[in-house]
């Protein structure tokens, strides 16, 4: 019998867990975790997802500093933006809202970032000791859809130590990440995208299978 992955009772879950450990933080240091969202211009998508985390991360306690751009501001600007929020102690994580207008460039924002205050761990240094860095090592800032996936492969509750794991799609955000994650829990991972050929067979022989 296939075992269904009810991705609502995870969330729920992760979310009374994380509203308790920052129930705990007020008691002990009087303050909560602080979260900027930046967001430039009005796509309507990306609307959509910041209204999304910004209700989620206020559910569990978390204070959040919004920061909506006209899409005419500058690249300037919005790096001096950054740099700002990088200084501000009642700031612990920085998330900017992708895609960007195509007058700046996404990476040089990303960039610019203080590794530490990362919260979508796109920043080199994160990417690197998602790389190199043990599962225990309590650090690291792990994108978050990745993380999800295997949150959600965790609750099955198998042994995923030599499993053969198939990632479709190579991406930075999710793909390769990804990939990095699985290699953490001893898999086999292959990564299959657009050039790859028999996807198929790939797919047939796979005991997990994740479309990026």
């Amino acid at each position: 019998m296939d075992n269904l992955i009810n991705g609502k009772e995870i969330a729920l879950k992760l979310r009374n867990k994380l509203k308790e450990e920052i129930s705990n933080l007020r008691k002990i240091y009087n303050q909560v975790p602080g979260l900027a969202v930046v967001q430039v211009g009005n796509i309507a998508a990306s609307s959509v997802y910041v209204k999304a985390k910004t209700k989620n991360a206020k559910e569990v306690g978390i204070e959040v500093i919004d920061h909506h751009l006209n899409e005419t501001v500058s690249e300037k600007n919005l790096l001096n933006l950054i740099n700002d929020l990088n200084n501000d102690n009642k700031v612990n994580g920085i998330l900017v809202q992708l895609p960007l207008p195509k007058h700046i460039q996404e990476k040089k924002i990303l960039d610019s970032i203080n590794p530490d205050k990362d919260a979508d761990g796109f920043h080199p240094v994160n990417v690197g000791k998602l790389s190199i860095a043990d599962n225990n090592d309590e650090s690291l800032l792990i994108p978050c859809t990745p993380y999800g996936c295997l949150l959600m492969l965790k609750e099955l509750n198998i042994d995923l130590v030599g499993k053969n794991a198939l990632v479709i799609g190579r991406s930075n955000i999710v793909g390769k990440p990804m990939v990095q994650l699985l290699i953490k829990e001893s898999c086999t991972v292959t990564i299959a995208h657009s050039k790859t050929k028999d996807i198929k067979n790939l797919c047939k022989s796979s005991d997990i299978l994740i479309a990026a």
